[in-house]
């Protein structure tokens, strides 16, 4: 609903009082005025506005990539519907997008942490919705470099766990073979004398191999060639098995294509750097 609908006629933003007085004051202190004016009816027309209003709203900022200002209409949103899957598994995304740009790890480590509850919160919800069991793989996948190895142990059932369940609800998600994909590579670096630390302290690692790994971004790609992170990843493993020229290829492919996802950067980024070492 919106703020000025039930106002009397010359109150608004763009009421004639106000900008008469706005135009005619040559000071800095009425634009600061107008400026907090200004503000405060987009807080309040936030605050008015009804839960599917405002995720429409953060929707749009969703979609390019701008997570603060979607979260500025989501999390009110939430307020208001806090069951509702759909939103807090992009309010989940939000998150880790901040984690993302966030510069200190203390700061990347808080935000994947609510970015998990999030995501476990809507998978509750959710047990058989596939983008909720997504979100759980996925923010727990970003918050595992900055993790100790107890939590990164953990993390790696979590993520395997999640990501089996979601291709078993959606075979066809490109983005959980991607996940699937990198658990086999990240367990398949795990050279025999950490495994057995690793198993001394805290139980068995799971076992794994690049080739699953290879196998699962192949059905990425296949899936959906249209991001660039299967084929640079699928190029990763390659160089691990020796295909050094199948991985110039793949690395090359994806470092051509454009940035569509908010982590492109830096996976090109990370392209860029394994094929300067493979020439």
């Amino acid at each position: 609903m919106d703020f000025w609908s039930n106002t009397t006629p010359g109150e608004g933003p763009n009421s004639p009082c106000l900008l008469v007085t706005c135009n005619a004051m040559k000071s800095p202190l009425p634009r600061v005025l107008s400026t907090i004016t200004l503000s405060l009816l987009a807080t309040l027309k936030v605050h008015g506005a009804s839960a599917d209003e405002l995720i429409q709203k953060g929707d749009v900022y969703y979609s390019r990539l701008q997570a603060p200002e979607a979260l500025k209409y989501y999390l009110p949103a939430e307020k208001l519907d806090p069951q509702n899957i759909r939103l807090l598994v992009h309010i989940s995304r939000e998150y880790r997008h901040l984690m993302s740009d966030a510069a200190q790890s203390d700061e990347k480590v808080r935000l994947g942490n609510i970015a998990i509850d999030y995501a476990k919160r809507a998978a509750a919800l959710g047990p058989n919705d596939a983008d909720a069991q997504l979100a759980v793989a996925i923010s727990y996948g970003k918050l595992m470099p900055l993790a100790g190895t107890k939590e990164r142990i953990e993390a790696c059932r979590v993520i395997k766990d999640a990501a089996d369940k979601v291709i078993r609800l959606d075979p066809q998600n490109d983005l959980a073979w991607h996940v699937l994909g990198r658990w086999h590579r990240v367990l398949a670096e795990v050279g025999s004398f950490k495994r057995a630390l690793a198993q001394a302290a805290y139980g068995k690692l799971p076992a794994s191999t690049f080739d699953e790994a290879a196998t699962c971004f192949q059905k990425a790609i296949e899936l959906n060639p249209n991001r660039l992170m299967h084929f640079i990843e699928l190029g990763r493993v390659y160089s691990e098995m020796g295909k050094n020229a199948e991985a110039k290829r793949l690395i090359t492919t994806g470092l051509a294509m454009h940035d569509t996802e908010k982590d492109d950067p830096e996976t090109k980024r990370e392209g860029r750097e394994l094929l300067a070492k493979l020439r």
